[in-house]
């Protein structure tokens, strides 16, 4: 089967007086026929190409399935007298909404068995789950196309009947008021996808008749409504990447007038919860670029009366905080590690929970609890299974509730992992985690899969995967590369791999890659990259910088037309993600954009082999984006290399809703990569 080829249809581009021509704008229409088909197209050439792999492909499903226990369920917390667990059944490709009242041996009582409910449809996702204060009724959300636009309904716990109110083009993102009887939701632009609006709604009543209690005008900011740990006050929460505002009420009067936290001052982020008669603050004010956390009497919350708690400090990013009666928990980030520090608010304990992984993750997990000595946690590293973990703040005494059990013959000691650091080119050392099977010997022949994301300031953890060990047992060696853009060390990482540094994220990548190579844990014939959305854009960037430095690349979901998506601020994320990528209608930010857009940089050069993989439905990263970049490359590129693109025609950015049918898109990519390593063997 011969490639498809994408017609050209050229289209100028305008902007700042430079004229872009893009031959294939014409692909953004998922409703014209034409681009149907040639998604379609793509697909079966996918298909033909990759036929050799088929019974590969088979053999990694099930192995990746084999290993996952089918009849699992999550560790019980309890909240306002009922213990609530999910739980999966053998066959189920849905979870099963679960709660026991009073003690975990009562009666079983299932409020949603999504098996059911997902039952004709090709894409199904509950998107919350949120329970009365009174515990009789629960509002759920829906989200049937995959493009995250969720339909709220309540369901009568009672009774078992769904009730006729019916909320549609939301978020997913609803809150009880104490009454039982009014809930907050938000609402996002159809098409923009930008959650812009609050509403009140009372049940017995029509979405026609819910109360707008606020609208954020500012096109860069996006609104949810969330509740404080101590259930006292609702809470409208309105940010952009660089600032926040928030506004209150008592969650006892759902008819109070909303008052505003603190007004947005451009570059003051912050959060907070409440704590008896204080709301306690995570901020980075006064230039506190790693965070600290301050405290404000409820009676005044403005940023005058914020009282110092625990002061900046340059080395440690101060992440998160967990308020109970008797203690003060915090998240710091350290050299890209996460510690559990606590604290009594009388200051008889103070102390960090340690951990003897060299390279680890860990987080505070459901501590719904205010009056308890017990904090839950999860704790994993690429050799060590998710652990659920409850730690008593008094004795230190540590109880493994569960560790995830992976089927078959895992056993961790079979693997190790280790950090490592690269040199970047300008003289910054890069943390890499890495982790293989012990028997592996790294060596110029050895494949390795490098991965990175870089954006947002997230922090691309060193987690345990069982799917992971499909590649780990063949051979392979796995590397989180924790480049600029991410947050991984400290809120500097972040800001100095994004807007005007952007090109940062790309020369970490590569500078990591060459380390690798140096060390010779493996070389450029056996060096494949992986990275998707942010990270696809990274790998579309880097593979423009250096085409030969790897033998293939998977670019999942990539945001790869990254001029012509920030100039239109029709189409989802766009307008508040100026602050993340800079704008382009500002001309030194749309030439620099321009310099690194892997779209607008394709030549005609030799290119790695290539798997790209969209969602028709994605709400993130548009679908035509990965087209457009895989017709162009197959008009402009010089080699024989595969260059393969993979739609999901029926899902979105987060791939297929199945909790296995999505092991189907994993195994297409490790057939990829070991297809292309068993033909260098």
């Amino acid at each position: 089967m011969k490639a498809p080829v994408a017609k050209k249809n050229p289209k100028k581009l305008i902007t700042h007086n430079d004229i872009r021509i893009d031959n294939y704008y014409w692909l953004n229409d998922r409703e014209n026929p034409e681009v149907i088909k040639y998604l379609e197209e793509e697909n079966a050439y996918t298909k033909e190409q990759m036929k050799s792999t088929d019974l590969l492909q088979k053999k990694l499903f099930e192995e990746m399935k084999y290993r996952i226990k089918e009849d699992d369920e999550s560790v019980p917390y309890k909240f306002n007298q009922y213990w609530y667990t999910t739980k999966y059944i053998k066959g189920g490709e849905y979870p099963l909404y679960i709660r026991k009242k009073d003690s975990l041996e009562a009666k079983e009582e299932i409020m949603f068995d999504v098996n059911e409910m997902a039952k004709g449809y090709k894409f199904y996702q509950i998107g919350s789950v949120n329970v009365s204060p009174d515990n009789t009724m629960a509002c759920y959300s829906v989200d049937t196309v995959s493009r995250r636009i969720y339909t709220i309904q309540i369901k009568n716990l009672v009774t078992g009947k769904i009730l006729s109110d019916e909320l549609k083009d939301t978020t997913g993102n609803v809150v009880w008021a104490n009454d039982n009887r009014t809930i907050f939701y938000s609402v996002q632009d159809p098409k923009t996808l930008r959650s812009s609006k609050i509403y009140k709604h009372i049940l017995g009543t029509s979405q026609k008749e819910d109360l707008l209690v606020f609208e954020e005008h500012d096109e860069t900011f996006n609104v949810y409504v969330t509740k404080t740990k101590s259930l006292q006050y609702i809470v409208i929460a309105s940010g952009s990447t660089l600032t926040d505002e928030y506004r209150f009420i008592p969650a006892d009067h759902p008819e109070a007038e909303w008052k505003i936290f603190q007004e947005r001052i451009r570059g003051v982020e912050y959060s907070f919860d409440h704590y008896e008669g204080f709301f306690y603050i995570l901020t980075n004010k006064d230039g506190a670029t790693n965070f600290k956390l301050m405290k404000t009497p409820i009676s005044d919350t403005s940023i005058d009366n914020w009282i110092e708690v625990i002061p900046h400090n340059e080395e440690i990013l101060l992440e998160g905080f967990e308020l109970f009666k008797n203690y003060l928990v915090t998240e710091e980030r350290e050299r890209g590690l996460t510690h559990i520090k606590i604290k009594s608010w009388d200051n008889s304990i103070n102390y960090e929970i340690p951990f003897e992984e060299e390279v680890y993750t860990v987080g505070t997990s459901v501590n719904r609890d205010f009056d308890t000595d017990t904090i839950r946690y999860r704790y994993t590293s690429m050799t060590t299974p998710w652990s659920d973990i409850d730690f008593n703040m008094r004795t230190k005494e540590k109880k493994v509730l569960k560790e995830q059990e992976v089927l078959g013959n895992f056993n961790k000691d079979n693997y190790v992992t280790k950090r490592i650091w690269a040199q970047a080119r300008d003289g910054v050392q890069i943390p890499l985690s890495l982790v293989m099977k012990k028997d592996t010997q790294p060596s110029k022949n050895t494949p390795l899969l490098l991965y990175a994301y870089g954006s947002y300031g997230y922090s691309m953890d060193a987690t345990f995967s069982s799917i992971r060990l499909s590649l780990l047992d063949r051979g392979f060696i796995y590397v989180i590369a924790h480049v600029r853009g991410g947050e991984d060390l400290g809120r500097p990482w972040y800001e100095n791999g994004k807007m005007l540094k952007k090109k940062n994220t790309f020369y970490d990548f590569i500078d990591c890659a060459e380390y690798l190579i140096k060390k010779e844990y493996t070389s450029s014939n056996h060096l494949y990259a992986n990275g998707g959305s942010a990270g696809g854009l990274l790998i579309g960037a880097v593979i423009n910088y250096a085409p030969k430095l790897f033998h293939g690349v998977v670019a999942d979901v990539p945001f790869v037309d990254v001029v012509t998506t920030m100039l239109d601020d029709s189409i989802p994320l766009t307008t508040g993600e100026y602050d993340e990528w800079g704008n382009p209608n500002q001309l030194e930010y749309y030439n620099y954009m321009k310099s690194y857009s892997p779209y607008d940089n394709v030549e005609n050069k030799e290119y790695p082999n290539m798997l790209v993989t969209t969602g028709l439905h994605d709400s993130q990263v548009q679908y035509w984006e990965p087209a457009k970049w895989v017709a162009k490359l197959r008009d402009m590129k010089t080699d024989s290399n595969l260059l393969l693109l993979q739609t999901n025609m029926d899902a979105g950015h987060g791939g297929s809703s199945g909790r296995f049918e999505s092991l189907k898109e994993v195994a297409l990519e490790y057939a990829f990569y070991l297809y292309l390593e068993n033909k260098l063997n």
